[in-house]
């Protein structure tokens, strides 16, 4: 009987650096031959196409499978089983298979998938991987002050205390086996140290933290964690183990369709402006320019704006600048999409 494949699920909230991990995970992998689960928030597949149109010698299209049809998490029977099937039925079977949940996404529903007749005689869970943004948690993006929290449930018994953010990031932390504490480029020494004595507080003991900048960590150490957590959900607790269903009504997403972008620092300021004055939690696309052969990839979380060229335009791809946004419930659509296309009108009158 062949040995069981390996499967190593990313998980990491919003603009954590999931893709970037992945990524260094391809160029480094020696021969490996990976099998990718790409799950997104929203309309418009920018972490597919930023995977498989890497060029990267080893990554083929057809390695690469995008979910669309809803968070992960909440279509395993009809969605994510029948993908993990597929790769499993594959002649050339992969050597091992990595998994991206959406940032919005809870884990171990994927683990418990994982225990299906169908799946855990040929494969098993490797190691969950929980990306973190150590500048987003050091501005207290997903934490909440407990002492304020404590003072607001003592004097109103129906406050909601926990938000959406805060629960995420402690569901995906309890369920990790290993975190990457990414972006510690962007905080100092004592910074990163108030970081990742928060984030060590939220582990099971014996969790290590790595850190990194740009998704850059070996290889070894990610893969080869043997943990099997198909078998260890017990050790993993949940807030939705009472068999509530995840609500993904707190957020939201919309497409931006931009046309030529002629002057992308007039799009990234105003990225930065509808971040801080809407409930935004992430931005990203790809911008086309005109004259420019090279696409220009876009990253925002919060206000903090990454861009750069990825590669060519493909022959026959359409060229086009769109922006998925996603934020929470309620944000405004309207004000948000003409924020953005307003930039474009400012360029033109130039």
């Amino acid at each position: 009987m062949a040995s069981k494949i390996p499967a190593t699920v990313v998980t990491g909230f919003l603009g954590a650096g999931k893709t970037s991990l992945i990524r260094n995970l391809i160029e480094r992998a020696n021969g490996r031959r990976y099998a990718f689960v790409i799950n997104e928030f929203g309309d418009l597949g920018v972490d597919r196409e930023l995977i498989k149109g890497c060029g990267i010698e080893g990554c083929e299209d057809e390695d690469v499978v995008e979910l669309t049809n809803g968070c992960i998490c909440c279509t395993v029977a009809d969605d994510f089983l029948p993908t993990i099937q597929g790769l499993l039925d594959r002649p050339q079977r992969p050597d091992h298979i990595i998994i991206e949940t959406s940032g919005l996404a809870l884990p171990k529903p994927l683990l418990k998938a994982f225990g299906w007749p169908e799946v855990r005689t040929r494969s098993t869970v490797d190691g969950v991987i929980a990306v973190i943004d150590a500048a987003a948690v050091a501005a207290g993006r997903f934490a909440t002050d407990v002492a304020a929290v404590q003072a607001q449930r003592e004097s109103d018994d129906m406050l909601d205390h926990e938000s959406p953010l805060e629960e995420l990031f402690e569901e995906q932390l309890s369920c990790a086996d290993m975190v990457i504490l990414n972006k510690t480029d962007l905080v100092d020494a004592a910074t990163l140290a108030r970081v990742k004595a928060q984030v060590q507080a939220e582990l099971r003991p014996g969790v290590k933290i790595v850190t990194s900048a740009n998704g850059q960590v070996d290889p070894t150490i990610l893969l080869g964690l043997e943990s099997a957590a198909e078998d260890d959900l017990a050790s993993r607790p949940s807030h939705h183990d009472d068999g509530h269903e995840h609500d993904h009504d707190d957020f939201a997403s919309i497409v931006v369709d931009l046309g030529e972008v002629t002057d992308p620092d007039l799009i990234e300021a105003r990225i930065m402006e509808m971040a801080r004055s809407h409930d935004i939690l992430r931005i990203k696309g790809f911008l086309a320019l005109p004259g420019k052969p090279m696409r220009m990839v876009v990253q925002a979380v919060g206000d903090r704006v990454q861009r750069y060229f990825d590669r060519p335009w493909a022959a026959g791809e359409p060229q086009r600048s769109q922006l998925v946004v996603i934020g929470e419930t309620g944000f405004d659509a309207a004000a948000v999409t003409a924020g953005l296309r307003g930039t474009l009108r400012a360029d033109a009158a130039e």
